[in-house]
């Protein structure tokens, strides 16, 4: 394959996990505050199949998208006013999320283990980047930032994180098999 196909197609593959996200992210379930979604599913997805430069390339795709007033955030929203609102934080997050949980699996072995592990890592990040922002534009404590963003999300955290890894590998492993996947990192 040559660099133009090359490219064209990592292009492509970036712009499908960012609509992946912007899907997910319509699966909601309201609480005050923070609602559950399925974007942090979608993240850690993302991450586990194409790797942390593609995935956290993904993850900026998606917020410049929102930013820009597509409505990919979830609710339908989009705008920069939700960047710079109390959930912003958890989008920015998404961003390091995706390369650190990449960058764990293309260290180590794409096994399911370690795939959890990378994608329980990948969530904290979320959450603790949501926490922050939730301290700052609420002007909470860090105990009501706490309580608010992170500890209502740690148990469907968890699932989701073996939702993304199981999901993910054996996603992973059919794109790599039918050659549909690029060669970002090394192989499984």
């Amino acid at each position: 394959m040559n660099y133009t196909n090359s490219k064209l197609r990592v292009i492509i593959i970036c712009g499908i996990f960012a609509a992946l996200t912007a899907i997910l992210a319509q699966i909601t379930i309201p609480i005050p505050v923070v609602p559950i979604s399925g974007q942090t599913l979608a993240v850690g997805l993302t991450a586990t199949i194409i790797g942390s430069r593609y995935g956290a390339i993904a993850m900026i795709c998606y917020a410049l998208l929102g930013a820009a007033g597509v409505p990919v955030f979830a609710g339908l929203k989009g705008g920069a006013q939700i960047l710079l609102g109390p959930t912003g934080g958890y989008i920015f997050g998404f961003i390091l999320t995706a390369y650190v949980t990449g960058l764990i699996l293309e260290k180590t072995k794409y096994t399911l283990t370690m795939a959890m592990i990378a994608n329980t890592v990948g969530m904290l990040i979320t959450l603790i980047f949501g926490a922050i922002q939730l301290k700052f534009v609420l002007d909470y404590t860090w105990a009501q930032a706490i309580g608010t963003g992170v500890f209502p999300f740690i148990v469907v955290g968890l699932i989701k994180a073996f939702l993304a890894s199981w999901l993910g590998l054996a996603v992973r492993k059919r794109l790599l098999q039918a050659k549909l996947l690029p060669q970002f990192h090394k192989a499984a």
